[in-house]
């Protein structure tokens, strides 16, 4: 009998590798550790948790039945939560799979992406799998990781790419992009599909939204799982033109939303107090952490969200060695930035901890505490 090897499409062994943050539990468990036990700087999430209503709505919500495949309820909370049409939501399994979507659904093979870096590495890797070109434009720290937006425009105009991701404000950078730039690009270049991650943006105060930009090639992307902290439940949603909606629809999987997220959504989004107070004791404390920090002498990036970027030198091994601490950081390697971790500001007895275990090296490298 004669075997013959099955072999994926060529895309898959050039999709590039991506890791994100939260903890590994491969890892811990050859390390002898427990996730209960570890205080994970490493994720962007709200670290004061859902509101108790999210907890009430999943202890009601009924799991022997299939989900409502469209997420009638949430999208119609969501789109008066927005001031916008119904048909301009859709509903997606974080933000993660709205990425992927809008790949499945607008590139076609040879097609050129640009994406703006350092940046969440999932852009790239759905555009590559579809069969696209990834072109990449790249912040300097020289400039604090600023968004250039000459030096965009200028890649746009040359490049002329059927669609351009940017995480706004950018994550691991913590900057932004002003609104006023992202209008003049989607209006000079109308067949770009400007794909705007606002998972973020909740977390810098005033900062103005694309959402009502009103430009058919922008689409919003928003991420439940940041300033709701429904990280373990996998929700987020889409903003835009009906007719890229409706292709978003049309390639996602069926009951992409399940029942625990979709009631989850509903009840985060009717406790607005709740997420106000916690995003405003967020802000104050990552003023203190900061300063705590920064009396320690560390080499600090600015930023405008409650995540930064600290240079260490060695990224892998200071996160190794706060790992041992029982603390989890983000190593930026894998956003190109083997010199710097990302540090996410948590609750005040958290940072106070992340701050003592720092403060055991003195004036020394912030890589050399024991």
């Amino acid at each position: 009998m004669t075997y013959h090897t099955l072999s994926p499409r060529p895309e898959v062994f050039h999709l590039p590798p991506v890791i994100h943050g939260a903890p590994d539990y491969a890892e811990l468990r050859a390390l002898g550790l427990n996730v209960d036990d570890i205080i994970d700087f490493s994720v962007n999430s709200n670290p004061y948790g859902p509101s108790s209503q999210v907890h009430d709505a999943i202890a009601r919500t009924v799991i022997d039945r299939y989900p409502d495949r469209e997420s009638l309820a949430l999208r119609e909370a969501l789109a008066i939560h927005h001031a916008v049409d119904m048909g301009y939501i859709v509903v997606g399994n974080g933000t993660a799979e709205l990425i992927w979507l809008v790949s499945a659904a607008f590139v076609h093979p040879g097609d050129r992406a640009l994406v703006l870096e350092p940046t969440f590495g999932e852009y790239a890797r759905a555009v590559v799998l579809m069969g696209g070109e990834v072109v990449h434009w790249r912040a300097s720290e020289a400039d604090a990781f600023a968004f250039r937006t000459a030096e965009i425009a200028q890649i746009v105009t040359q490049v002329r790419p059927r669609l351009c991701f940017l995480c706004n404000p950018n994550n691991p950078t913590g900057q932004s992009l002003p609104r006023e730039a992202l209008t003049r690009w989607a209006d000079t270049h109308p067949s770009t599909l400007f794909v705007v991650d606002e998972a973020y943006i909740d977390f810098v105060p005033a900062m103005e939204s694309a959402i009502h930009l009103n430009r058919p090639n922008v689409l919003v992307l928003r991420s439940m799982t940041k300033d709701y902290a429904l990280a373990g439940l996998r929700l987020g949603y889409a903003i835009g033109h009906p007719q890229v909606v409706d292709a978003l629809v049309r390639v996602r999987p069926p009951w992409n939303v399940n029942a625990l997220a979709q009631a989850a959504g509903l009840a985060a989004l009717e406790d607005q107090e709740h997420l106000q107070r916690t995003l405003a004791a967020l802000r104050r404390e990552r003023d203190a952490f900061l300063s705590s920090l920064c009396d320690l002498g560390l080499d600090i990036l600015p930023s405008e969200t409650h995540f930064f970027l600290l240079r260490v030198g060695d990224a892998a091994a200071f996160r190794r060695r706060l790992l041992a601490h029982g603390i989890l950081v983000r190593d930026a390697t894998s956003f190109g930035l083997p010199a710097h971790v990302r540090i996410a500001t948590r609750r005040p007895e958290a940072n106070q901890r992340l701050v003592a275990v720092l403060g055991l090296s003195g004036r020394t490298p912030p890589g050399n505490f024991p």
